[in-house]
């Protein structure tokens, strides 16, 4: 039985009781059948709105999902992305002006400089007197 329904059953049995609404108690009982009654008003409204909202909600969730597909998708096609960049054996460099160590690759040792991330300042590599092993 539905909250408005008990209420409503609530203020029949009171009329049955022919209650006198002229005593304490009968005046006492009338304003709370009516309390009640405006609670489960509240209660029937805010039900409906939490259904309302659930349905947006499982709407924009559905939504959601698919943006995150196309765009994840997006992603691993992306041809930018090379897995033999993870195979590339990794060199540390500490920079001289800041303390920050800078993780680098073959092809940036190769270019023979790199501005530092942190600071900006210019680090430069030069292997010219590394012996070669022949």
């Amino acid at each position: 039985m539905e909250l408005k329904n008990k209420v409503a059953y609530l203020k029949g049995l009171m009329d049955g009781m022919k209650i006198d609404e002229n005593t304490n108690e009968g005046k006492l009982f009338k304003v709370i059948a009516e309390v009640l009654d405006e609670i489960a008003g509240s209660v029937e409204d805010l039900a409906v709105e939490v259904d309302e909202a659930v349905e947006l909600i499982d709407a924009i969730d559905q939504d959601l999902g698919e943006l995150e597909d196309d765009l994840y998708e997006d992603e691993d096609d992306d041809d930018d992305f090379d897995d033999e960049d993870f195979d590339e054996e990794q060199y540390e460099c500490v920079c001289p002006t800041c303390g920050d160590t800078i993780m680098l690759n073959e092809a940036l040792l190769a270019d023979g400089s790199i501005d530092c991330p942190n600071c900006g300042e210019k680090l430069e590599f030069d292997f010219g007197d590394e012996e070669t092993d022949k």
